[in-house]
Formats: C-alpha cells, structure tokens, sequence
C-alpha cells in the first residue's frame, strides 16, 4: 500500500504527520511512503532523513497524492488557493488527519464527493485500547505544558519561591480550570516550575487526578452530573453554573495566572470568566486561554491574539500551541498515526473493518456519505441556512 504524507499548508501549522524514525516503522511493515519535498523542515526533519528511513521524495504533490492508497496529514486537506489536495487524490483512497469535522465542514464535504474514506483522528474513541492512537491527547500534552510556560514568561513574578540575600520571594498562585490532558499537564508543568497551583473541573472523579500531579482542588457540589464519558465535560444547568461562576470568582481574584483548558466534548470551549472576573483579578495577572481553538473560555479573549485590559490583566489565547513545538509534536503525532495504522495492517496494507470500534468511531467519509452523525447533522444543517 502507498502512503503519501503532503506538506502542512495551513498558517502557523509547522507538524508534519510523519517523522523519519515512524517512515522506517512502516516501511519495516510493509508499506510504501512518498513524502513531499520539504514537508518535514519547518520541524527540523530534513529530505534526506526521509530518504535515509525508506521514504521517496516527491517534489509534485498532485503526483504525490494521485499515486497514493493512503494520505496522511495533520490539518484538514486544503481545498483551494491554487492547491487542491481533496480533487488530487483518487477515488477511494483513505485519508487519516485531525479533521476537527465540526469546525471544517467544507473539506468533509470535499472528501465526501470525491468518496474518500476519511478518518479523524481527534474523533477516535478515549478507551484503553485506543489510547496509543489519540493525538487529541498527545496534541493537548503539549499544549497544557506550553501554555504553563507562556503564563510564567507573561507573568511580572517569579513561579517559585525564592531565598535570597535581599529576603524571600513568595511562589506565583496559579489557578487552572479544567482538568483533562491539558490540564492536568499544565498542574504539572506549574508545579514543577514552583508555583503554588489549585485546580478546578466539573468533573468530580478528576479530583484524585488533580491532587496526583500537586494541585489543591477546588471546586463544588453539583446538582446534575457533567461528565460526558470518555474523559470529557458536558454543559452544566443553569443552577451549576450559577454556582460555579461564584467559585471562579473568588479563585481568580486571588491568583497571579489562570489557565483555561475546559472544552465541551472536546471541541467547544463554554465562557467561564466574564469581564466582572476580570476587572476583579489583580493588575499584572495574567490568563492564558487554551480553549482558543473552540473560541476560548474567556469573555475577553480575542483567539490569535494578546489582550491587556484597562485593569492591567494580560489575556493570551494562542491558537495550535502543538504546532509551535513541531519536533515532538510530529513525533507523537506520527506515533499515534502508526498504532492505528498498523493496528488495523495485513501483509502491507490498511484493512477497513468498520465494525471495529475504534474504526467506526474515528471514521467521517465513507463511500460518498457522511458517516459520523454529529457532522451529518452540522452539514444539513449548513445547507439548510445557505438555502434561506
């Protein structure tokens, strides 16, 4: 089977899908990989590592893609601006990147009228089994552990307590809302740079977790359950919320940094902080939202962008925080790749069992049809409002 592995085109997108070291793995495993010309340097893989694992270099990506049974990327495929990857591949070929379906409606559509087999990786199940195969979580690793460091840079303090000559330094306080992957990595990134760290998650179960890694957790007794399963939030009532909104309060008015990871199902970020929270907050406090993608916990937040408020609280919501560390982020991101690749691989090629659980879940295209019902139902409903 060929696989090919195109250049990311996307601004600010520096991963690649496959490093050297995950081409030599495959190679050894039957496959075939075409990688385009330069795909690899703005993470530091050069062309002749490729080659050197087994890889083909290919500097036409049209020739690239037309020639491959298997295209694997991180971002969604590019569908114009003189590059049009979906119409480049051949029909019925398999595509496996980080769709992020609900946010990228129109290269779905794409994939599904060139009847593409597509599967989103960040759509694949959180169970035991499938855990080696999630670059949702390996992707937000990195993000919680960056977005840890950008609040101590920002910060006009030190993280640590400090004994020196001229007297003691008192540890940052540090407040992180949210409690999955990115989270619990930012508790831990926090911690270890000295900050004194709390912690909050609808979730009660995450508790343990939040205090395994050297956070106090806070938080408040709910009257509905909020976990969603698969190690996600659901939307709280409005009582809770209620509720909750006086928590955050008062943690936010007394914390140097708060870090914001919470995300609905994984994918849409609810408004936690309102500007009242962050007129409360001390000048020189800083917020480092890293639910920009899903458009931010944050009332003030402005996604890609640093805000400073009339108060003097600096408000960060990066966008693609794994993207700014591309060498381990292909890394992992290609590891996952492999463990689902070869997961589902016989004698060289990619077997399509769409009753496997892990297979069903994670796959958006199919044959001509939308697969993944949530998607279904945002495309109709899409079509629904251009026809009005």
């Amino acid at each position: 089977m060929n696989i090919a592995v195109p250049k990311e085109t996307h601004p600010g997108e520096e991963r690649v899908a496959l490093a050297p070291e995950t081409v030599k793995k495959l190679a050894k495993a039957g496959f075939s990989v075409a990688v385009e010309a330069g795909a690899g340097k703005p993470a530091f893989f050069s062309d002749e590592s490729y080659k050197e694992a087994g890889a083909t270099v290919e500097g036409d990506y049209a020739k690239l893609l037309g020639s491959a049974d298997m295209v694997l990327k991180v971002a969604p495929p590019v569908t114009g601006g003189g590059r049009n990857e979906v119409a480049a591949m051949k029909e019925g070929a398999i595509f496996i990147a980080s769709l992020q379906p609900l946010r990228n409606l129109e290269p779905v559509k794409a994939l599904q009228e060139r009847k593409i087999t597509a599967f989103s990786t960040d759509a694949i199940p959180r169970t035991s089994r499938a855990q080696a195969m999630d670059t949702l979580s390996s992707m937000a690793n990195i993000a919680g552990y960056k977005g840890a460091l950008l609040g101590a840079v920002e910060m006009n303090k030190y993280y640590p307590m400090l004994m020196t000559a001229a007297g003691m330094v008192a540890p940052a306080k540090v407040f992180v809302i949210g409690a999955a992957v990115a989270g619990l990595q930012a508790i831990a990134t926090a911690k270890r740079l000295g900050a004194q760290v709390t912690a909050t998650d609808v979730r009660p179960e995450v508790k343990e977790q939040i205090e395994s890694v050297g956070a106090k957790y806070v938080g408040i007794e709910l009257k509905a359950d909020a976990s969603a399963g698969g190690g996600y939030a659901k939307e709280l009532s409005e009582e809770d919320k209620a509720r909750q909104r006086e928590m955050l309060v008062a943690q936010c008015a007394q914390v140097d940094v708060v870090i914001t990871t919470a995300l609905i199902g994984g994918i849409f970020a609810p408004k936690l902080i309102n500007k009242e929270m962050v007129m409360s907050m001390k000048a020189g406090s800083v917020i480092v939202d890293l639910a920009a993608d899903g458009g931010g916990n944050c009332e003030l937040s402005k996604p890609g962008e640093t805000v400073v408020t009339e108060n003097g609280v600096t408000i960060l919501a990066p966008l693609n925080l794994a993207a700014t560390m591309p060498t381990h982020a292909s890394l992992l991101f290609g590891r996952n790749l492999l463990n689902f690749i070869t997961t589902f691989a016989k004698d060289g090629a990619f077997v399509l069992d769409l009753n496997d659980d892990i297979q069903a879940g994670a796959l958006i295209t199919h044959e001509g049809q939308v697969k993944h019902a949530r998607t279904k139902d945002a495309l109709e409903k899409s079509g629904a409002m251009a026809a009005r």
